[in-house]
């Protein structure tokens, strides 16, 4: 990759999502070989929203490839006490060897990568999830064998996990759909974003406020949860407004024959999928949270690796 920090899908080249595919799978495939690719390598991790699987994946991650992690909550560090970002970052930066930051304003993990001289990984933030959505991508190569002329229907809020989503399907020759209830679509400089990159690379991009024209002949199924973390007090509303939205076997039946259900997790059996669905044999939810720690490890590597 020519950039030092993962931020964005966005800001990658098809080739450059390409070779990180291919990285993962290599490194899931021998791991033994990367047994020590960041040898005596530290990785600060930034918490201001808890987690299980982004956590756990970079912390082993870091482990298996010979390194260390540091978990930095936001009780922890300066920064939840006023500490300027850019201080963090440039203080950061004489003590380890990369950042990993998950926040919740975008504009955080922004002046993280501006101002530390230390590779920086977006970890999650409200805008933007990247790393679940190349294991997203990742996952269903495996599933499919090849990426390019699959649909992935994303049906819920138009979230930060649908934005990467978004942004990954062009690099990958993915078509996406996205639907959502009125009120939650995708942030418009996004899809705007997403659907440049899409008209550049002859992939096809739907918004839309029908689950059944997105879900229709798609190859994946992709839900999340209706409230994300720090929307708690809008718990009792969006589940009104997300009445009807429930990922279902019926709405699983207008999906390609072979198609699967993907969800980021955690998952609300009952709201956003249903228990049958989430827990049937087209659900390959599990992959995608082992593979997490496959695709996040050829991220380190690739940040973080000997030229």
């Amino acid at each position: 990759m020519k950039r030092k920090d993962l931020i964005s899908i966005h800001d990658l080249a098809s080739a450059e999502v390409g070779a990180l595919l291919a990285r993962a799978a290599d490194v899931k495939a021998r791991p033994r070989e990367y047994r020590t690719a960041l040898s005596g390598q530290i990785l600060a991790m930034i918490f201001e929203k808890s987690s299980t699987r982004t956590r756990v994946s970079f912390e082993a991650g870091m482990t298996q490839l010979g390194g260390a992690a540091q978990f930095l909550s936001s009780r922890d560090i300066q920064l939840g006490r006023g500490e300027p970002v850019a201080d963090t970052a440039r203080v950061l930066s004489r003590y380890v060897n990369g950042i990993m930051a998950r926040t919740f304003a975008h504009q955080t993990v922004l002046d993280l990568a501006r101002y530390a001289s230390i590779p920086v990984v977006n970890g999650l933030t409200d805008l933007l999830h990247p790393c679940q959505a190349l294991t997203d991508y990742f996952t269903m190569s495996e599933r499919f064998g090849s990426l390019k002329g699959l649909k992935l229907a994303y049906v819920g809020d138009g979230n930060n996990m649908a934005h990467s989503l978004m942004y990954g399907g062009p690099k990958c020759g993915v078509d996406v759909a996205v639907a959502t209830p009125k009120g939650y679509e995708p942030d418009a400089g996004v899809a705007a974003n997403a659907r440049a990159d899409a008209a550049a690379a002859g992939t096809k991009l739907l918004v839309t406020n029908s689950k059944e024209e997105a879900a229709a002949g798609a190859h994946v199924v992709y839900t999340d949860v209706w409230a994300s973390m720090g929307q708690e007090a809008e718990q009792g509303k969006r589940a009104k407004d997300f009445a009807g939205w429930t990922v279902s076997s019926a709405l699983m039946e207008l999906a390609d024959r072979d198609a699967v259900f993907m969800h980021c997790l955690p998952a609300h059996r009952g709201e956003e999928v249903a228990a049958e669905v989430c827990d049937g044999p087209r659900s390959v939810i599990f992959d995608e949270a082992e593979n997490r720690l496959h695709v996040q490890k050829a991220i380190l590597v690739t940040l973080m690796g000997a030229p």
